[in-house]
This record gives C-alpha cells, sequence and structure tokens, in this order.
C-alpha cells in the first residue's frame, strides 16, 4: 500500500515538473539579455518624462474619471486625443458606433507605409466607473501619443497606426461593446493585414519593495521576480512569435527590466485589455503592462491620481517602446 501511494506521488510529482518544464520553454523563457534594474535617462527621455507626465495630467487630473456615466468627460478625452494627434501634424479620424442610443469614438490616426501591411499601437482612454485613471490607463493613452509624434514624418516600411479605444472598462470588458472589438471586427471586414497589435495598458507604476509583484497563479510566482521592478509583455500562444520578438528588441537597447509571458488566454491577466479583440478577430497582439492590480495597489479606486506614477521609469518604457516599433517596422514584407 505504501508502495502504491509513494508510486502515485512520484507520478504527480514528474506530471507538474514536466507542465511547469513545458510552460518555461515555451512560454516564459524568453531571449535577449536582461538588465537588473532601471537606467538613469537621457536628455531625450528627460523631455519624454515631462510629455507624458503633461498628458497623464490632463487625463486623470484635468478631466478626469471618463466613461459612459461621465459622458461629458468622455468626449473631452476624445476631443483631448483627436487634437493631440493634429497638432502632432497627423489627420485623425473617428470610428464610431452607438451604443445605448449615445455615440462612441474610436479614434485613429496613421503614417502611411510602403506596405499595406500595418503595425497598431492602441490604448484604451476610458477609466473605471469612481477612477480617475491616471494609470489606468492615461499612461497607456500618453505613451500612444508620445510614440505617434515620434514617427511623424518618417518614411517606414509598414503603415504605422495609432489608435485610442473607448470602453475597454466594466460592463463591456471582453465583450463585443468593447470599442477595440467594434474596430477589429471592421479591420477584419476591411481587410486590413495587421501583422502586430501592441496595447498599453496601465504601464506608469513600479516599486523596488520586496514582495511587490503578485501573479494570478502561484505557479507563476517560481518563474519570474517578487519585486515589481519590470515591464510585462503579455501574449496568447497565437501570439508567441511576436512577442518573443518584440521582448528580445527591447531588450537590445533597453534600460528598465522587462519580462515576457505566451501563455493560454484563458489564464487571468493574459487577456485583460484590447489585445483581446484583435485575437478575436484573427491577429496577433500583445499587451504591455505593468502587471496592474498584480502590482499597482491603487488600481480601480479613486486613488489613481497622476501623482502614483513612476514617470522616469515610464519613460524608459516608452523609449524602448519606440526602438521596438523602430525595429518592427524594418522586418520584410
Amino acid at each position: 500500500m505504501l508502495k502504491r501511494i509513494l508510486f502515485s506521488v512520484l507520478r504527480i510529482t514528474i506530471a507538474v515538473a514536466v507542465v511547469l518544464a513545458l510552460v518555461w520553454w515555451f512560454g516564459v523563457r524568453m531571449p535577449g539579455k536582461n538588465v537588473s534594474k532601471a537606467a538613469p535617462l537621457s536628455p531625450d527621455e528627460v523631455a519624454l518624462r515631462e510629455e507624458l507626465q503633461a498628458d497623464v495630467l490632463k487625463l486623470a487630473g484635468e478631466i478626469g474619471e471618463r466613461n459612459m456615466w461621465h459622458y461629458t468627460q468622455l468626449n473631452a478625452a476624445a476631443d483631448f486625443i483627436e487634437n493631440s494627434f493634429s497638432r502632432a501634424g497627423l489627420q485623425p479620424r473617428r470610428d464610431s458606433y452607438e451604443m445605448h442610443g449615445q455615440a462612441c469614438h474610436n479614434i485613429e490616426a496613421e503614417i502611411r507605409g510602403a506596405s499595406p501591411r500595418i503595425l497598431l499601437v492602441g490604448a484604451h482612454y476610458d477609466s473605471v466607473l469612481g477612477s480617475p485613471g491616471a494609470n489606468d490607463n492615461g499612461s497607456g493613452v500618453a505613451a500612444m501619443l508620445a510614440l505617434a509624434r515620434r514617427f511623424v514624418g518618417r518614411k517606414t516600411e509598414h503603415t504605422l497606426r495609432f489608435v485610442a479605444f473607448v470602453n475597454e472598462e466594466p460592463p463591456y470588458f471582453l465583450s463585443n461593446e468593447m470599442g477595440s472589438f467594434v474596430y477589429a471586427g471592421r479591420c477584419k471586414e476591411s481587410g486590413d493585414k495587421i501583422s502586430a497589435m501592441i496595447s498599453l495598458e496601465t504601464i506608469g507604476y513600479f516599486s523596488d519593495a520586496p514582495h511587490s509583484q503578485n501573479y494570478p497563479s502561484p505557479g507563476l510566482g517560481l518563474f519570474y521576480p517578487k519585486v515589481g521592478n519590470f515591464i510585462g509583455f503579455v501574449g496568447n500562444v497565437g501570439s508567441r512569435a511576436l512577442l518573443r520578438r518584440s521582448v528580445a528588441l527591447f531588450r537590445k537597447h533597453a534600460k528598465i527590466p522587462s519580462e515576457g509571458a505566451a501563455l493560454p488566454a484563458f489564464i487571468p491577466g493574459v487577456s485583460w485589455s484590447d489585445q483581446w479583440s484583435f485575437w478575436r478577430n484573427g491577429y496577433p497582439g500583445i499587451m504591455i503592462t505593468d502587471t496592474a492590480p498584480f502590482r499597482y495597489p491603487y488600481y480601480h479606486s479613486g486613488s489613481d491620481t497622476p501623482d502614483k506614477l513612476d514617470y522616469d521609469r515610464f519613460a524608459l518604457v516608452v523609449s524602448g517602446m519606440q526602438k521596438v516599433i523602430e525595429e518592427l517596422d524594418r522586418v520584410p514584407r
């Protein structure tokens, strides 16, 4: 009897070890040399930091909570994003749809490339009910606008498309009423050739405190740091190639630690943003995130205010993502 029990325990142990090894090999192991801590800002990154902070203050400070229950503020955010694109020399377009008798607006701006293939950078601009949404997702919108400004006037291989999405937060979250789901469906109907979708989601909070980082599954904690000082790259299994290349490119130039995960979409957190909408329509997509509720103590609360963000490390993330986009654009069509 004892031998049977020991044999069963051994089989279970081996099975668990095999599963963990497979998860590590296919989903967690990432290319490139990681850095251990954030580097000082360059002069260009100092200017970028001020730019990011100004846009977060506008969205989460001056405009504040923005959603269908605060419809005037939601439209004020849309106007701000549209005007920001215009001031940068781009020609924004509203991709609108009606919900419950009210107009909702996704806002896009495009830089035409030599190829019809599209690199799409997106971020949702609504905030959850009861929150001014500085990190979630004023940080993502500020980053998207900053990246758009840095590619204006450049000749690119791919067409670069920058999109601000409406209605990502509950009760529209992971539903066909999400702005990004409507938008991605229209892209599919139009035959848009989106080779990569990059979702910028809650990217401005970092901590050096011990045990400041949590994970949706205890097993994942075996593979990743317990300190929340890194930026995360997250994708589903189908987007694994895009994710691994993006991490490699980020680490090639990076001045801040990074981690990556290509995991099944059913694992909590993996599908928690607008990349989900593009997966559902057959496009590869990844999310760039500080891991939101698994690190950020002010997530989905009234305390998600602009003063909570670490703008130095935030700027390093955006600077690194600029390099990622530049090099993804060089991939032959």
